[in-house]
């Protein structure tokens, strides 16, 4: 679990349109998906992303860091760098990545198993995969040591 000077996080699954994010909470362990942001012309919506951590008052960032299967870097993987260099660079806290492997899929599976039920509508939004995906890449930071990262 996450040491105490970082009691929330926001977890991102930082995509080519879009970036979903989530809210976790380290004391009690869980995180909730928030929402999907699209970019615009090609870079974060820093406006909203700003209000984001303005309203959550986040203590660290947590990235989602795409490997590919083997665990080498792939070209998405120096766009989520970039991406966290850039949240240190503008709010100077601290960021984390960690390896998202498989968060997409898990995603989609726990989306698909939401629905089944009839704990989720037929119709999935645009984005709420990613946000679920960030949520599944909190999770992990949640439930892993803070150390153990990429």
């Amino acid at each position: 679990m996450p040491d105490a000077a970082h009691d929330l996080a926001l977890g991102f699954d930082y995509g080519k349109r879009r970036m979903g994010i989530a809210v976790g909470n380290a004391v009690v362990g869980t995180a909730k998906a928030l929402v999907a942001l699209e970019h615009i012309a090609g870079q974060p919506d820093w406006q909203r992303l700003d209000a984001l951590v303005d309203e959550w008052r986040v203590d660290v960032f947590i990235v989602g860091l795409p490997l590919d299967v083997d665990g080498t870097s792939q070209k998405m993987t120096n766009r989520a760098r970039n991406f966290s260099e850039e949240l240190w660079g503008r709010y100077k806290l601290p960021v984390r990545l960690i390896d998202e492997r498989y968060s997409t899929i898990e995603a989609r599976e726990r989306l698909a198993a939401a629905r089944a039920s009839g704990s989720r509508g037929k119709r999935l939004a645009k984005g709420d995969s990613d946000a679920m995906a960030a949520q599944v890449i909190l999770e992990r930071w949640l439930q892993n040591d803070p150390e153990d990262t990429t």
